[in-house]
């Protein structure tokens, strides 16, 4: 019997066990090719205005979400060999050389490969269509996507495979030659010893978890963190690391030995699932802290990627208040810049026009004092009166301003973290210079707001942007006759997110007159803004949904390992009068006791982050919070339906009816 054929009998006599396996391969290369098909395909690309740029981000993915396929491909092949050492064992001991067993394990490799591509190829081109059709929806484009198989997403999926194919031929190759015969043959029968647990480090994974939320509760803003930040990083790191392994590792054993000394323990089936996670506490604590911060990091960037997916369209108003905003020119340029945006009044006619006026100064002070983050904003100041932007104000549609007196002034910080209001009596003291006047103010508050938004050029869509004061109508009056005054020209256009040829010309226009001059356009970050906001959601929702699916998986075979080792001791309590019903009553008590801790711990570590480093930061977004918790919603009934699906397996398992 030819290598060949001894292969696929054995592939025949084992077919449940490589359906699984060739299951999770063929899940890989769907996910694969379904993601790695948008960068070739024509109909997204043509209608991207930053298809460089879609590019760039769709290949970065792509090659993460490469290696985690692969990874993810190499722990279900951990598995099946795992679980085929006896049948290895079988082969050598009737005297196949380890070279011809190896050979054997690659054909079929190579087969469950082959059979992988093409049907992974298959199921990604049907699903390609419908996720394109999802994200032009996202960069709000109406858009048809046509079903394609591209040359180049096969031809990268296919390197993939091959990639694959070569890894797990490694590891097949040294699991073979390193493993003795003996242990072949008793690999799934050895048994762990429980971990000699004891208070001390039991405690100290508890102190060391209450350390780490304690410092993420504090937030950034707090002295720890301004003072000692990379100590408080280090140890938050520490902490959440260390702690969640220990607590596996030492504090779960310790709370089962605490249950076996318990006066009852031994009546009901309290004896029979807890002695069970004694014997397999050694290799769960590793397995339990990976799944516990792999959840963490899951939701942390299903969280961000939809935060920042939503804050993205205000965000970009709010950075770019007004359409097109100049500053004015001599009169001839300014009357043919005037004349251009008109002229497009068929695609973008003017809503609105109005100039803003304002005085310019120079700061004396440390302008940090004032801007939070001052080297992005332009050099020198811009004063505008009360009355003028309580005007500006009303346009938006925002509350009325607190008013000003005397030298109060309120600081423009577009950007600035948290926004501040400074009582009469503790106002920071910023002093300017008018002309040859010097002028001390104080700040009253610190806004993140933009009067004047983001300057945009031909290269860089945000490079800087003004820094603005508002002052007391009495102060600018006086300041008035002695300041050097500059205007601006601001217009209001319809659809301006999709006013990039108008923006491009009047750009260049301007541009040509006044190098060094501001000017901002609110199309020239839009679709940019857009379109990498929308990848970025669609590339972490996609990684999301990879690594649940990897989670899963990870879960789904331990517990296949786990019930086909338990059969035999299942199958005693059997022969002993357990009842079928007090059976399933044992395997949920052990499964939640597995499955529940790295459950909480996981939603707890990523809320108290999420809720200090991202929700305390954007206050003015208040749906956010239900965005996050949408989110943990969604996590935490897919894992209590793994839970139940493991279950489920579990009993059928070691019932012998799967």
């Amino acid at each position: 019997m030819s290598l060949l054929q001894l292969t696929l009998r054995g592939a025949n006599r084992n077919i449940r066990l490589y359906a699984i396996y060739l299951f999770a391969m063929i899940a890989g290369v769907v996910i694969h090719f379904t993601f790695s098909s948008l960068m070739y395909n024509e109909d997204i690309l043509n209608v991207l205005r930053n298809s460089d740029m879609f590019r760039q981000g769709v290949t970065i993915a792509s090659i993460a979400i490469s290696l985690f396929i692969i990874l993810f491909i190499l722990y279900a092949n951990s598995f099946f060999m795992r679980q085929r050492k006896k049948e290895i064992g079988m082969y050598l001991l009737l005297g196949m050389s380890e070279r011809q067993v190896t050979r054997m394990l690659f054909y079929e490799t190579v087969i469950l490969s082959a059979l992988s591509l093409v049907s992974g190829i298959l199921l990604g081109g049907l699903l390609s269509k419908w996720f394109g059709m999802l994200l032009m929806k996202l960069m709000q484009y109406d858009q048809s996507v046509s079903l394609s198989f591209e040359a180049g997403a096969v031809g990268t999926t296919a390197a993939v495979v091959a990639a694959i194919i070569l890894i797990i031929w490694l590891q097949n190759l040294i699991t073979v030659h390193r493993v003795q015969l003996v242990e072949l043959f008793h690999a799934r029968s050895i048994m762990e010893k429980p971990i000699r647990t004891s208070a001390i480090p039991a405690l100290l994974a508890i102190v060391l978890l209450i350390q780490a939320y304690v410092l993420i509760v504090l937030g950034r803003e707090s002295i720890v963190w301004k003072e000692y930040g990379l100590f408080s990083m280090t140890a938050v790191s520490v902490g959440i690391i260390a702690g969640t392994w220990l607590f596996f590792r030492q504090f779960t054993g310790w709370i089962l030995a605490r249950l076996c000394k318990m006066p009852r323990y031994h009546e009901g089936n309290t004896v029979l699932w807890t002695s069970s996670l004694r014997f397999q506490a050694r290799s769960n604590a590793l397995n339990l802290a990976f799944i516990t911060l792999f959840s963490s990091a899951l939701i942390l960037l299903t969280s961000f990627v939809a935060i920042n997916y939503s804050v993205q369209f205000s965000a970009t108003e709010k950075n770019l208040p007004n359409d097109i905003a100049f500053e004015t020119l001599d009169g001839e340029t300014g009357s043919k810049l005037d004349a251009l945006i008109r002229g497009f009044e068929k695609e973008h006619p003017v809503l609105d026009y109005r100039v803003l006026h304002t005085l310019k100064a120079d700061a004396v002070s440390d302008r940090e004092i004032a801007f939070q983050g001052e080297e992005q904003f332009l050099e020198g100041l811009l004063l505008v009166p009360w009355s003028t932007f309580k005007e500006f104000e009303q346009l938006r549609g925002h509350s009325e301003p607190n008013e000003l007196s005397g030298n109060e002034t309120i600081a423009l910080s577009a950007g600035i973290d948290i926004p501040l209001v400074h009582p009469a009596g503790s106002q920071p003291v910023f002093e300017i210079q008018v002309g040859s006047a010097p002028l001390t103010l104080s700040i009253k508050e610190q806004l993140d707001y933009s009067l004047l938004g983001w300057r945009t050029t031909i290269d860089d869509s945000m490079s800087s942007k003004a820094a603005v004061l508002v002052i007391a109508d009495d102060a600018y009056a006086s300041l008035k006759p002695s300041a050097e005054e500059q205007t601006f020209q601001i217009y209001a256009i319809e659809d301006a997110g999709n006013a990039e040829e108008l923006s491009r010309q009047v750009q260049l226009l301007f541009y040509s007159a006044a190098p060094e001059g501001y000017y901002s356009s609110f199309a020239d970050v839009y679709s940019k803004q857009i379109e990498s906001s929308s990848l970025l959601l669609f590339s972490g929702a996609f990684l999301a949904v990879i690594a649940l699916f990897a989670l899963a998986s990870v879960i789904y075979f331990r517990q296949l390992r786990e019930a086909t080792d338990a059969m035999t001791q299942f199958d005693t309590l059997r022969k002993l009068g357990i009842r079928s019903g007090q059976v399933k009553a044992v395997i949920r008590k052990q499964l939640l006791f597995v499955f529940a801790p790295p459950l909480v711990l996981g939603l707890l570590n990523s809320w108290l982050i999420i809720d200090s480093y991202m929700l305390s930061t954007l206050q003015d977004y208040p749906q956010l919070t239900s965005i996050v918790i949408g989110s943990m919603a969604v996590y935490f009934v897919i894992y209590v339906m793994l839970y139940f699906s493991s279950a489920s397996v579990y009993e059928r398992i070691v019932s012998r009816k799967l």
